[in-house]
């Protein structure tokens, strides 16, 4: 218990405390969106599903397209203008639809344009993120901050969606999308009171965005342990958007006959995560991204224990076990990625892996529900599972996720220079 104290000093810094505060009312109000934005667009007069389809894509597309725009502004200007700048967006993009569902004024293009300020929002703040931890956080305590951060970011994205559920069923979609706005605002105003000193930037020639994004690119590409583990991820996360997103709502509707089973599922996950961060401050293993990538190896569990029909409280243990190993994975990539990549390059780096992470997982959802008609369900959440496990052992075999070690700088592989 001592050793937490130790770590939980890090409490008592303002300057981080306003980051973790700031952090947790963001997240919470984007848990307050998902339920809010839904079912208050599909009570609308004349909405359907596909009226919902075309604000979530327009919410989603400028997120990827903009993800490394958003990377190179982060390593240009200051992160903690950049980020309040993104959380004030947001504040616009939820005020907007929420004011809309509201008055009742409610045309199809002024929806698209919210939702797409949202998306770039998300993207535009996203990179600055990775990048201002160590700019709050010291070199050392780095591990036990971004532990911190999970931990306030689980929280609040359990309470989000309780409250959020709430707020929709008493007040509305529109007041619930009124105080997700209200959320992001005030996020907005406490990362304004961070007060840091302006990052150093690389003194010189100014450039334009497309060489801000090769250097970037130079940056991620010459780290092996970098790529290989964004290319597992990409196929690991359009294994879990397949089977959270589709296929494991599909087994409770078709198993249990209803979605009490798939909540204590998602309970058991989000429970889970927060116990990951009592793991993630203490853990200090030597080769953090080989331990990272074995933690990957317990996330095709659940999916295992769904295709064979086991036990609820098997699956939901199941669920546990997931949600602790991808809190611990997350806090040993963020601090490693931060310790390893020079600051000036880092929210590029950053945006690439998000990026990258993520590229798949649409492709994950819309293979899901095809599979299942064709396989079974069961048997699709097999082969989650398998997609898992492969991916993982593959990207073991690669020797610079294997023997990175904590605090060695790695030797950089030769990149050839661009001939311009």
């Amino acid at each position: 218990m001592l050793g937490y104290g130790r770590d939980l000093g890090l409490l008592r810094d303002r300057r981080f405390t306003l980051l973790l505060t700031a952090r947790t009312i963001s997240v919470l109000g984007s848990a307050f969106a998902p339920v809010a934005l839904a079912f208050g667009i599909l009570n609308l007069p004349g909405a359907d599903a596909t009226t919902l389809s075309i604000v979530l894509t327009a919410e989603s597309l400028p997120m990827i397209v903009f993800m490394l725009v958003g990377g190179v502004i982060a390593d240009r200007l200051p992160r903690q203008r950049v980020m309040m700048t993104g959380e004030f967006m947001m504040a616009a993009a939820f005020f907007a639809l929420g004011a809309m569902l509201l008055v009742g004024w409610t045309p199809l293009p002024a929806l698209v344009t919210a939702a797409a300020l949202g998306g770039t929002a998300t993207a535009v703040t996203f990179p600055a993120l990775t990048g201002i931890i160590p700019e709050v956080v010291p070199k050392d305590r780095l591990q036990t901050g971004n532990a911190l951060l999970g931990l306030g970011q689980n929280a609040a994205r359990v309470a989000g969606t309780v409250l959020g559920g709430g707020t929709v069923v008493f007040f509305g979609g529109g007041w619930a999308l009124t105080a997700s706005g209200a959320m992001f605002a005030v996020a907005g105003v406490l990362i304004a009171l961070l007060r840091l000193e302006p990052g150093a930037r690389p003194a010189g020639e100014r450039h334009s965005v497309l060489a801000d994004l090769r250097d970037g690119w130079r940056e991620f590409r010459s780290r092996q342990w970098i790529w290989v583990v964004v290319a597992q991820f990409s196929l690991l996360v359009m294994a879990i958007q397949a089977g959270h997103g589709v296929l494991g709502p599909l087994w409770a509707k078709e198993s249990m006959g209803g979605p009490a089973v798939w909540t204590a599922f998602l309970a058991g996950e989000a429970i889970g995560m927060i116990a990951g961060v009592l793991v993630s401050i203490r853990l200090r293993p030597s080769r953090p991204i080989l331990v990272a990538v074995l933690l990957c190896l317990p996330t095709a569990l659940p999916y295992v224990l769904l295709g064979v029909d086991a036990p609820i409280w098997a699956i939901v243990a199941g669920a546990f076990v997931l949600g602790v190993c991808f809190d611990v994975f997350g806090v040993l990539w963020q601090t490693t990625m931060q310790r390893e990549v020079p600051a000036e390059s880092l929210s590029r780096v950053s945006s690439y892996d998000m990026l990258g992470s993520l590229m798949f997982g649409p492709i994950g959802l819309m293979l899901a529900g095809p599979a299942a008609e064709v396989f079974g369900t069961e048997e699709s959440l097999l082969g989650c599972a398998v997609l898992i496990v492969v991916s993982t052992l593959g990207a073991l075999l690669a020797p610079g996720v294997r023997n990175l070690r904590a605090g060695a700088r790695p030797r950089l592989e030769p990149v050839q220079s661009d001939p311009k």
